[in-house]
């Protein structure tokens, strides 16, 4: 496990658009509050660019990311926003480049594909937090989402109980181990490529959004087929924003996801404000967490040195 180093006042951050083209003036007010942080900016030269539901090729976007891992002024880089795409260069990404120069690393949605691969092909912890563009760029953000970004000053161990969200104990118990995963499509997506999820004693962590019951039925079906459910340690469910249709409302996502978790007889947890929600509690993804399913609580180690 390599944690990244803190941020400081004064630092630069580097954005990147991985995945999806950002609107221009979301990613601009979620600029301006980065430097009322205090913080310098550096934008990927393709960070604005757009290729229908890609921000330019695939080139460009890979080339934004190596180059801001190998600039040793950029402390930090922050994804823009999701959308689809970053697993189209995952196969070309140098990650001895990445592990020469750990640095924090900080989406979600359609970056899951990256945090799963920088992470185990380098050990480098990544964070799963609110992207700019798509969600710190909005009117009106919650101030949690915006609170959970100072986990990058100083190490802090995260706690979520129900002071920050109702949880609903879906199978007792308690447990620890790594914390991983994400948004579920990506991580079915990454089975039986070089880049597939392990799950091996770990604390995996599902969310989605706009995906039909059915749908996710289908993929908790492929990863129970693929043996990744069982050898999980435990689960955390985040928030589904599902969509539905007359012939799909007589079964609700939570009786899907309870109908595959339930039989493991593993402690899993529900209720989380993590994925395409808000406010959005951001986590690291690669170290250490405990979750008590029994108290309805979830620690976590810190994600910077």
């Amino acid at each position: 496990m390599i944690l990244p180093t803190h941020l400081d006042e004064g630092d630069t951050i580097g954005i990147i658009s991985p995945a999806g083209p950002p609107d221009p003036v979301n990613l601009e007010r979620a600029l301006s509050w980065l430097r009322e942080l205090g913080f310098k900016i550096l934008l990927g030269k393709h960070a604005g660019e757009s290729l229908g539901y890609l921000a330019g090729p695939d080139e460009h976007r890979l080339s934004d990311l190596h180059e801001m891992f190998a600039n040793d002024r950029c402390k930090a880089i922050i994804c823009s926003r999701g959308g689809y795409g970053t697993a189209r260069f995952a196969d070309r990404i140098d990650y001895q480049l990445i592990r020469s120069h750990p640095k924090i690393f900080w989406g979600y949605s359609d970056i899951t594909f990256l945090h799963t691969a920088i992470r185990q092909n380098t050990g480098l912890v990544t964070f799963h937090g609110p992207m700019l563009a798509s969600d710190l760029g909005l009117e009106n953000v919650p101030l949690l989402s915006r609170q959970l970004f100072s986990q990058l000053f100083e190490p802090a161990t995260l706690r979520y109980d129900e002071s920050v969200s109702p949880l609903q104990t879906l199978c007792c118990g308690s447990t620890e181990g790594e914390l991983v995963g994400g948004n579920l499509s990506l991580l079915v997506s990454s089975l039986g490529t070089p880049f597939e999820i392990d799950t091996r004693n770990k604390i995996l962590l599902i969310e989605d959004t706009g995906e039909a019951p059915y749908r996710v039925d289908g993929m908790l079906n492929q990863l129970r087929l693929s043996g990744k459910l069982a050898q999980a340690a435990g689960f955390i469910v985040g928030n589904f924003r599902i969509e539905t249709s007359d012939e799909q409302e007589s079964v609700s996502i939570e009786e899907v996801i309870s109908s595959y978790l339930l039989p493991l007889d593993k402690p899993a947890l529900g209720g989380f404000l993590i994925g395409h929600c808000q406010p959005h509690f951001a986590v690291p993804l690669g170290t250490g967490a405990l979750l008590d399913a029994d108290r309805k609580q979830l620690w976590i180690q810190p994600g910077v040195k």
